[in-house]
């Protein structure tokens, strides 16, 4: 039977362990790492793909993939259900020419050469599934092929004092890269990549069989890829993007992201009718906000039993707190019972814990002060006072 080529696919590489998530990524790969209420951090990468009509979508799996195999599944909820394409999940396996662990970003896309040839595709998108944003990747390749580009890589501008934490793309004026550094102490400009790259599809593997034969190579896109292709004169070109991006790496950064969702204008909107955000969200009962509750600035997700105070707060589906409880600044996961009494600053906490009546977790959100992380299905005793002092000896007490 005769299959239509693809003009281009996505490959989303999933298997990273996040370590900087602490103890939210003990159990699960980081993009399955819960956000903003209802979502997981790999929505965002699937939902730009369905939305920029890329049909076909290859998710590269490694460190601990069970719960993000389960999540993504057949990929209905983002009408990527498809006979001939759709989602398909790329953990490494053994046997054949190169089949091994994924050693590197670049090493992940060669070894599934035979998924992407049966597509035929001319360009390949490869994206990292663990970032926030919303984005046409439609309009990037229009770009890209306007350009005659070999590559394109998607940047955005970063303030000058945190340049050197992100790959830099030097550009000339017709944003053509000339050069590439990889988080420079001194950088000479703010383009940061955002780690979205388009290729031509016969570029790329040539320079992937080029890499896999350099023994000394980290078979990374930014370490080595790219710098390849530079020094080989090929046509690079920056993709300016002028939307919201957080890269969620660290505690910190998945708390700001759940908080730039917060107040009448958020930073990022979950609800545009024109750019829809698909989860694997199961419908739940609604909402419970009993007498005496008081409520401020606050995403309260479907299924939440609320009769204390809520804060410029994120609340997940099945999360109580109980009559004199007070939570602010903090991103509560599913189905956590904040008890009577207790205290919650300033906090991520993971799904399924319980804070006992009367403790006190977390210290108000200040300058010095540091977010404290519970993690997943926790019971924290009565009284007790958990903060960045002695949140490890909570982790000993309860492992």
């Amino acid at each position: 039977m005769y299959k239509k080529k693809k003009k281009w696919l996505a490959m989303i590489l999933a298997g990273g362990q996040g370590s900087r998530l602490k103890a939210l990524t003990d159990n699960v790969a980081k993009p399955a790492v819960s956000f903003g209420g209802k979502y997981r951090i790999i929505d965002f990468t699937l939902s730009n793909c369905i939305n920029s009509d890329i049909d076909t979508v290859g998710v590269l799996t490694q460190y601990q993939p069970l719960e993000l195999n389960d999540y993504v599944g057949n990929g209905q909820p983002w009408d990527l259900d498809r006979t001939y394409g759709g989602v398909r999940l790329l953990p490494p396996y053994q046997g054949g020419v190169g089949g091994d662990w994924y050693k590197g970003t670049a090493n992940a896309i060669y070894q599934n050469k035979n998924y992407i040839e049966q597509y035929n595709p001319d360009y390949i998108l490869v994206l990292s599934g663990d970032h926030i944003y919303k984005m046409n990747y439609k309009i990037m390749l229009d770009y890209h092929i306007e350009k005659n580009a070999a590559a394109t890589i998607a940047v955005i501008d970063v303030p000058l004092a945190e340049a050197s934490r992100f790959g830099i793309m030097n550009s000339d004026e017709n944003g053509k890269i000339y050069e590439f550094e990889e988080k420079p102490p001194n950088p000479k400009s703010t383009q940061a990549s955002m780690g979205v790259y388009i290729f031509n599809t016969a570029t790329l593997f040539h320079y992937l069989e080029i890499d896999e034969k350099n023994d000394n190579s980290d078979k990374d896109f930014g370490k080595n890829i790219i710098p390849l292709m530079l020094d080989s004169n090929e046509a690079l070109y920056c993709y300016k993007y002028g939307g919201y991006w957080k890269d969620v790496g660290t505690i910190e950064s998945l708390w700001e992201a759940n908080m730039d969702l917060l107040g009448e204008r958020p930073k990022i909107n979950l609800v545009d009718p024109n750019w829809k955000v698909y989860s694997r969200h199961f419908p739940s009962f609604p909402q419970l906000i009993l007498e005496g509750a008081s409520i401020s600035n606050s995403l309260i997700t479907e299924g939440c039993e609320v009769a204390g105070q809520v804060n410029n707060s994120v609340l997940f589906g099945g999360v109580k707190v109980e009559p004199g409880a007070v939570i602010k600044d903090s991103v509560i996961m599913r189905d956590c019972v904040i008890k009577s009494g207790a205290v919650v600053n300033y906090t991520i906490m993971d799904e399924m814990t319980v804070v006992g009546a009367g403790a006190k977790v977390g210290a108000p959100c200040e300058d010095g002060n540091e977010i404290s992380l519970i993690p997943r299905a926790k019971t924290i005793d009565e009284n007790a006072t958990i903060n960045e002092q002695n949140q490890l000896q909570m982790k000993l007490q309860y492992e």
